[in-house]
């Protein structure tokens, strides 16, 4: 019996992809096949996902030619990233990292942080009363943000915006995805090298100083670069349209300011914008669910139907800001949960508090139907938010 095609593009701006939706009412473990003709478990369930993210029997390894994302146009010799590859290997180097990235010590970058998204505002009020967000506040913050906690000049801004961004489009062919991936890897590679002679104060340089290899750095860097920017850009960008489509959710934050940190775990358990983060490789007959996963198939948590799991979220489609929505998956679970995370959130509250305090008339400049989504890529988002204020 043939499986069906699913379909991975969203056709609504506040709901996951349509298939994915049915599958969670009807079938939530089940044999799918992707538009290219691959076949795949998709789990959609809350409880399963996060049991699946959790077993370290499903593989991350994308070095095995079985695994969904397998790199085969890198060659033989593509040197892995934290992401794609397994325990114990995975182990030690997140742990050489993990210390970067506490509540406590991303604290101490509040200020800067803020003091970046002033001075953003700042350009952008000295200017024409109207602009494309995207451009102009979404995308620069992270970037800058993870710049100098890298050591990267912000300076190159634009080449690692360009290469990140070809990476990570669906509509780009494996040689030019793999040519963003070189071109990214060959300029952190050539950045440690001027650390290894002239040490800063930044992450890459207390990596090389706590013994982390140097040819190790280039992947650690290309991902955090990537990681860091792209998804929390996406995050602001929708975040900010919603505010302004949806405005008695705006008012309600500008009444009572301390939901604000609520408000930033419940827009990310909403959007969830991870479209195809957590695919594994099964490297043994696994049962989840009441299902027989067998051995050497592959297996897509949809993290994006998790979140909206009824028997996790009551109202699962209502964007409550008052929920307590700690316990969702929009960073994964286990092993690989999002090492950034902390970052983000902080980004994200200090982003949405300073726009509703500094620009209060805010609003969208074209009607919120009219917005171009990210509606079949790997992360969700829009390509572009025009405002006007």
């Amino acid at each position: 019996m043939t499986s069906p095609t699913i379909s991975f593009t969203r056709t609504e701006p506040y709901r996951p992809p349509a298939d994915h939706v049915k599958l969670q009412a009807e079938a939530p473990i089940s044999r799918v096949r992707r538009p290219d003709g691959r076949e795949l478990w998709v789990l959609t369930r809350h409880e399963d996902v996060r049991a699946m993210l959790m077993d370290t029997r499903f593989s991350s390894d994308r070095r095995d030619p079985r695994h969904p994302a397998h790199m085969a146009h890198m060659g033989p010799d593509y040197k892995p990233g934290l992401i794609e590859m397994d325990p114990p290997e995975h182990t030690a180097l997140r742990r050489s990292l993990i210390g970067e990235f506490t509540v406590s010590r991303l604290a101490a970058w509040r200020p800067r942080i803020q003091q970046m998204v002033d001075e953003s505002i700042d350009a952008m009020l000295a200017g024409p009363a109207h602009t494309d967000l995207v451009e102009a506040l979404s995308l620069p913050i992270p970037s800058m943000v993870i710049s100098e906690m890298l050591g990267v000049p912000y300076t190159d801004h634009a080449f690692f915006q360009e290469n990140s961004a070809n990476f990570s489009r669906i509509d780009t062919t494996p040689e030019q995805k793999g040519a963003a991936v070189a071109n990214l890897r060959g300029y952190l590679a050539d950045l440690v090298q001027q650390k290894l002679k002239e040490p800063g104060n930044d992450l890459l340089t207390r990596q090389l100083a706590a013994g982390v290899a140097p040819e190790d750095l280039g992947p650690i860097g290309f991902l955090l670069l990537i990681a860091g920017h792209e998804t929390t850009a996406n995050m602001i960008s929708l975040s900010i349209a919603t505010l302004l489509d949806r405005r008695e959710k705006l008012q309600a934050l500008r009444d009572d300011p301390a939901i604000t940190v609520g408000a930033v775990e419940e827009l990310l358990r909403y959007f969830t914008i991870a479209e195809v983060g957590h695919q594994r490789l099964a490297l043994a007959d696994i049962e989840i669910g009441g299902v027989l996963i067998r051995e050497g198939e592959v297996v897509f948590g949809l993290a994006h139907t998790a979140n909206r799991d009824a028997s996790v979220f009551p109202e699962p489609d209502d964007l409550d800001f008052t929920r307590l929505a700690r316990n969702h998956l929009a960073f994964g679970f286990g092993p690989h949960q999002c090492l950034g995370q902390n970052l983000a959130r902080l980004e994200l509250e200090i982003v949405l508090a300073t726009v509703l305090r500094r620009m209060p008339t805010l609003r969208l400049a074209v009607p919120f139907d009219e917005i171009p989504f990210k509606e079949n890529g790997p992360n969700y988002g829009v390509n572009e938010l025009q405002v006007a204020w």
